[in-house]
C-alpha cells in the first residue's frame, strides 16, 4: 500500500480522531492551535495545511473570519466535509490540494499552519500576506524512540534528532522569510491499555506494515512487558514548533 492509499484508507475509517484512545501526557509545553489563536485576529484569512478531518479548523473556527482547510487524501476531504456539515459553520471550507502546489491567489492568507503535514516552504511564501505569520509542528526523528528501537525498524528511526527542523528552518529563510523562531519538546506518553498502543501504531506510520510482519505482535508485547509503569505503558512524543514571519 502506498502513502496515499495508507492516509485515504485512515481518513474513511477515522479521520484521524484519536479522541477515544486513554492516554496520559506529562512535558507538553503548547497546544498548536492555540498558538495559531495568538497569532491570529478575529479579521484574519487562516489556510490549513493537511488539515485531515478538519476537527482542529472546525474549533477555531469563531476566532476568525474565514478559514480554509487543505488535504491531499479524499478519504480525509471526506470526513472533513462531513464534520463541517455536523458543525454548521459558515466560515469554513475544505478542498483536496497538494501542499506543493497551492491553487490561491498572491498574498491572500494572513496566517498559515500546518500541523504533522509536509509543506513547501515557497508555496507558502507565494501565498501568505507580507507581514504574514507561518506556523507548524512537526514529529522530532525521536518520537516514540523505544517503540521504534524494540522493533528494530520505524519512521525516522536511525535519522539524527534535529536534522528535519534544521532542514525546514533553512528552508523557510530561503523561501524570504524574514524571522524564524523554533521551540520544541520531549513529552512522556502513558498508554493507559494495551489496545490503546495497538490502536496508535494501527492507524499511524510510525511502524512501516505494523503487523504484516512475523514477529511483529511478539515485538509489541515485548515491548508493553519492558515498559509498562504504575501510569502505563510508558513511550515519548517530540515535537518541534516553527513560526515564521514574512
Amino acid at each position: 500500500m502506498d502513502e496515499l492509499q495508507f492516509y485515504d484508507k485512515v481518513g474513511e475509517v477515522n479521520g484521524w480522531d484519536f479522541s477515544h484512545l486513554q492516554v496520559e501526557t506529562e512535558g507538553v509545553k503548547w497546544d498548536f492551535y492555540e498558538e495559531v489563536m495568538k497569532r491570529s485576529k478575529r479579521s484574519d484569512v487562516l489556510l490549513d495545511i493537511g488539515t485531515g478531518g478538519g476537527e482542529n479548523v472546525l474549533r477555531i473556527a469563531s476566532s476568525l473570519m474565514f478559514l480554509v482547510g487543505i488535504d491531499f487524501s479524499m478519504g480525509m476531504m471526506e470526513t472533513a466535509r462531513s464534520n463541517l456539515r455536523k458543525s454548521k459553520a459558515l466560515n469554513v471550507r475544505f478542498s483536496q490540494m497538494s501542499s506543493d502546489d497551492l491553487h490561491f491567489p498572491i498574498d491572500f492568507f494572513d496566517v498559515i499552519s500546518a500541523c504533522h503535514a509536509p509543506f513547501a516552504p515557497t508555496e507558502v511564501f507565494k501565498v501568505l500576506k507580507n507581514g504574514g505569520t507561518f506556523l507548524t509542528q512537526q514529529v522530532s526523528e525521536a518520537d516514540k524512540l523505544n517503540v521504534k528501537t524494540a522493533f528494530g525498524r520505524g519512521q525516522s528511526f536511525g535519522e539524527v534528532d534535529g536534522t528535519l527542523k534544521e532542514r525546514y528552518v533553512t528552508d523557510l529563510y530561503d523561501a524570504g522569510f524574514s524571522e524564524v523562531q523554533s521551540f520544541e519538546y520531549d513529552a512522556i506518553d502513558y498508554y493507559q491499555r494495551p489496545e490503546d498502543l495497538l490502536f496508535l501504531l494501527q492507524h499511524t506510520p510510525i511502524i512501516p506494515d505494523f503487523g504484516k510482519r512475523e514477529r511483529d505482535l511478539d515485538s509489541l508485547n515485548d515491548f508493553i512487558q519492558n515498559n509498562r509503569t504504575k501510569k502505563g505503558i510508558r513511550t515519548n512524543s517530540k515535537r518541534f514548533l516553527l513560526i515564521a514571519k514574512k
